[in-house]
């Protein structure tokens, strides 16, 4: 199974301000087909807590940070995010969780398939089960 990566998004440096661009030819890993945010977290909550059967994400900090933790039924990972020209590339089949939320943070949600609530995983333990019968 593939591992969840940062990658670096290219900056255009500017004294006027910067710039970024994310395209699904060669940086993101897979064909765009929806995007969401998440702002407005309150202090000291946690977004996420599910696994996708097939949706891979990237995920981008626009504004402030947040950490996303990746679970693969075996290892736990935190990621940070504080720059918006770093994004982090979640495969399908990785439990995630999102907490640690700044204060009017952004996070952008690039995914690979439309919304389909039966590709959720939303309980731990079925996850475990789900991975172990993957094996």
């Amino acid at each position: 199974m593939e591992k969840a990566r940062i990658i670096e998004i290219p900056r255009i440096v500017d004294e006027r301000g910067n710039l970024s661009v994310v395209e699904e030819d060669g940086l993101v890993p897979f064909k765009i087909k929806r995007s969401y945010w998440i702002y407005d977290v309150p202090g000291g909550e946690h977004r996420g807590g599910h696994a996708y059967k097939e949706n891979c994400e990237f995920i981008i900090a626009l504004s402030g940070s947040f950490d996303i933790v990746i679970d693969d039924g075996n290892e736990r990972n935190v990621f940070s995010l504080n720059r918006s020209y770093y994004g982090l590339y979640v495969p399908h089949g990785l439990w995630r969780e999102m907490e640690n939320f700044s204060t009017n943070s952004l996070a952008l949600i690039l995914s690979s398939t439309d919304y389909d609530v039966n590709d959720y995983i939303r309980n731990y333990n079925e996850y475990l089960a789900y991975k172990k019968n993957e094996e």
